[in-house]
């Protein structure tokens, strides 16, 4: 069984009260863009940030509708036109379970032989004030795989809001600079204490939360071995509700897929694509081995499962939920592989 890692008791803390902390996002605000989680209706998803709608932030509540990735990974670009690449920008409240796709994101777009350059500007400018998740919602299922739901890597600042107050970890160097501007003009206190013995014990009854959700989920080497001996007439049944619309992928926070299309005056455009569109995978001729549906879906589990960790030797499933929340067709991966489990 996974546990929380132990507090860094190494690192800085910073304290905030709540005034104070919207004092310093005024600041960060006139330094950086800066993007926060703002509640719409029933969801939650990052806006960009100014004196209206600070006091409106949700903080450590899962999750943003919109994955981390979409901040580096545009849905659509013109990449031979000039943009603000270069300009540095901050993305708060970014739950674990995107912090860890970032890993096989900049295994796959940061290759030192073929980096992706607008990747590359857009990764060096982003800095990530992760938060703790204080809840989970049904499909979350982070600590299946391994992933606690506290921020352990990737972020440069951690963020918990916990009863009056605004706790912030310095995580990187980005960080403690981002720290040193803000915390001397808003009144910051150095915390000597670390984190509150009530804010690690509620982190510990999320996980718990999660773990109890998901007892009968199989983990992440488990779910490899399932996908590799499922018959192709069983991924045919479990295909048989998709409408092949891309939202599992193109929501996924590690999915990578894109199309390069060339433009008039020799401009080319890059857009995302998705392994579950029909014509994914076809070439000049015609010919097309995932034409039919249950190929496409199928190799969407083994691309996830199998595939990418034995490239990159990293998971490409973080267990947020997304592709569950999002699927047109209600197909929930988790009672996929719970059943094929059995």
């Amino acid at each position: 069984m996974n546990t929380l890692p132990e507090p860094d008791t190494s690192i800085k803390h910073f304290e905030f009260t709540i005034q104070a902390w919207e004092k310093a996002l005024g600041v960060l605000a006139g330094d950086f863009k800066v993007y926060a989680p703002i509640r719409d209706q029933d969801s939650i998803d990052y806006e960009l940030i100014s004196s209206v709608n600070i006091s409106s932030i949700v903080y450590n509540t899962p999750k943003p509708v919109s994955p981390l990735k979409l901040f580096l990974l545009p849905v659509k670009e013109n990449v031979v036109r000039e943009s603000d690449l270069h300009k540095p920008f901050v993305v708060l409240g970014t739950p674990a379970c995107d912090l860890w796709a970032l890993d096989l994101l900049d295994t796959f777009y940061l290759d030192p032989d073929y980096p992706d350059i607008y990747y590359k500007a857009r990764r060096d400018n982003m800095i990530v004030i992760g938060a703790d998740c204080h809840s989970s919602l049904e499909h979350c299922h982070c600590t299946s795989y391994g992933i606690m739901p506290v921020p352990n890597k990737n972020q440069d600042l951690v963020l918990s809001r916990h009863r009056d107050k605004i706790l912030i970890g310095v995580s990187s160097a980005k960080g403690e600079l981002i720290m040193e501007n803000i915390a001397s003009q808003c009144k910051a206190d150095l915390s000597e204490n670390s984190l509150p013995e009530s804010l690690r014990q509620l982190r510990s009854k999320v996980k718990t939360e999660i773990d109890r959700k998901n007892k009968r989920l199989p983990n992440y080497q488990e779910t490899s071995s399932i996908v590799k001996n499922t018959s192709v007439e069983s991924w045919k049944n479990h295909s048989a509700r998709c409408v092949s619309c891309g939202a599992c992928a193109t929501i996924c926070p590690t999915c990578t897929c894109f199309l390069l299309i060339d433009k008039p005056g020799f401009e080319k455009v890059k857009q995302m694509d998705a392994c579950q569109y029909p014509g994914f995978q076809r070439v000049a001729g015609g010919e097309d081995p995932h034409k039919k549906l249950h190929a496409r879906f199928c190799n969407r589990y083994y691309c996830k499962y199998v595939w990418r960790p034995e490239k990159f030797d990293e998971i490409a499933c973080t267990g947020c939920g997304r592709c569950i929340e999002g699927c047109i067709g209600n197909i929930s991966k988790n009672e996929i592989f719970i059943e094929l489990s059995q």
